[in-house]
């Protein structure tokens, strides 16, 4: 995606602004004070990841964890204010967030090490820190239909998604602008030149990939949107240009078809290109990799089966910590991406609403990688044997259960808890490890 592009497209997402659906009362528009919500969520964090066959692995460091076992249990304060927008034809506000990480037990040795991404930021003497803090806010600007962020933003999409599965979640630094004028269809653009990680304070000038490691990348820029045909069908088309790494195409499809009162079918279709780009910072490479999935939802149950694909000759790469891997077998530890490798996944989900607990849901799923085979992958990505041979013939398999609540009345209402188990088992290129996550939440309305 070059340059030109990215600001084509976000052209076209202010132009939108001022399409038929745009032309609202600007006076009908909450003012800033009126407008304004300032929200605290109260997050505990339990994480225990065994890494049963040793070291934790690292990629493209050359290091290992210390002894391959995780545990840390912390607690988050994640206060965000959002204001509303003075009255005018252009509205402006702002966002802002202070967020503080708490460890309440880590003890040395079980936090591992200096390599480890787990929970919470570690001292040079391999120790998890006390406490951290993220602090940052965003301008941001409404002309119609059409918002404009500038700061400390947190994009969702397939091609650049801030994660959240940590104790504080990731953001970024850059330009966002987002346009919903037109029925069904939401439009994104951006281009951010700085990334946070969950477990630091601080936001790197560079990027992090979850495969290749640091890029000295200097800004990421996307655009895209996704479209509701209908209430059943919805699809999206998004692209990104990280500098002088790569260009990332994505496209996707989501089906929901009723076919009774209690039955419906489901469907879904996801499919990356990834080439390299400029300098070429992680070596050359051109990948697609694939997901589709059929299912069918019969009252409080839900059966799905997915299959996935890597058709290229490298790890398909994505920025660490973040969500943006929209593919059906991407689950809590594996994602099932290595090279030529192929993957099934059969998942269960259960809704105990129907059965007189409502706020109770149980997931379970199984998936299974093949082939996986680092022959011809560049040096960035290659995994060896220990006789120095590339690994081929590669397989692993994941288990997850998770077991959620949400309190429905009363006090306290919305207080959340959720337990995440999952098991890895892998030939050479990956760890077997057994890792449980608790998390409990509470979200509070200030104002």
């Amino acid at each position: 995606m070059t340059d030109k592009s990215i600001l084509s497209l976000a052209t076209l997402v202010a132009l939108a602004g001022f399409g038929p659906g745009a032309w609202a009362d600007p006076a009908q528009a909450e003012g800033f004070i009126e407008g304004s919500r300032l929200s605290l969520l109260n997050r505990n964090f339990y994480f225990n990841r065994d890494h049963r066959d040793g070291p934790a692995p690292t990629y493209n460091s050359g290091k290992a964890g210390d002894n391959g076992y995780s545990e840390a249990w912390a607690h988050a304060l994640i206060s965000r204010f959002e204001s509303g927008f003075t009255q005018g034809t252009v509205g402006v506000g702002v966002d802002a967030f202070a967020m503080l990480g708490l460890k309440l037990d880590s003890g040395g040795g079980r936090n591992g090490g200096r390599s480890s991404f787990d929970v919470l930021p570690v001292d040079r003497d391999g120790r998890a820190r006390d406490e951290y803090t993220k602090l940052g806010g965003a301008a941001k600007v409404r002309l119609f239909d059409t918002l404009v962020r500038v700061g400390d933003v947190f994009p969702l999409n397939p091609v650049v998604a801030a994660g959240d599965s940590r104790l504080l979640p990731e953001s970024f630094r850059g330009l966002t602008v987002e346009n919903t004028s037109l029925r069904g269809l939401t439009l994104q653009a951006g281009r951010l030149h700085a990334m946070s990680q969950p477990m630091s304070s601080d936001l790197r000038d560079n990027f992090v990939t979850f495969y290749g490691g640091p890029v000295d990348a200097p800004w990421i820029a996307y655009g895209g949107g996704d479209y509701a045909l209908n209430e059943h069908v919805s699809v999206s088309l998004f692209g990104s240009r990280l500098k002088d790494v790569w260009n990332q195409y994505y496209a996707g499809t989501s089906i929901t078809w009723p076919l009774g009162d209690e039955l419906a079918l489901l469907g879904g279709f996801n499919f990356y290109n990834a080439k390299d780009e400029g300098r070429q910072r992680l070596g050359q490479f051109d990948n697609d990799i694939w997901s589709a999935r059929l299912g069918v939802r019969y009252g409080a149950h839900t059966l799905a089966l997915s299959h996935q694909r890597n058709n290229g000759d490298d790890d398909f790469d994505y920025l660490r910590q973040s969500d943006s891997i929209f593919l059906d077998n991407s689950i809590q530890y594996s994602d099932f991406n290595s090279p030529k490798e192929r993957s099934w996944m059969l998942r269960y989900d259960l809704n105990l609403a129907a059965y007189g607990v409502p706020g109770l849901s149980l997931m379970t799923r199984y998936g299974r990688g093949s082939d996986a085979d680092y022959s011809n992958a560049n040096a960035y990505y290659m995994r060896r044997d220990g006789n120095g041979a590339p690994l081929t013939g590669q397989q692993r398999w994941e288990r997850d259960i998770e077991v959620k609540y949400v309190v429905q009345t009363g006090a306290a209402k919305d207080l959340s808890l959720r337990v995440r188990q999952a098991t890895t088992r892998a030939t050479a290129f990956e760890s077997d490890l057994d890792e449980v996550r608790l998390i409990v939440e509470y979200p509070l309305s200030i104002l």
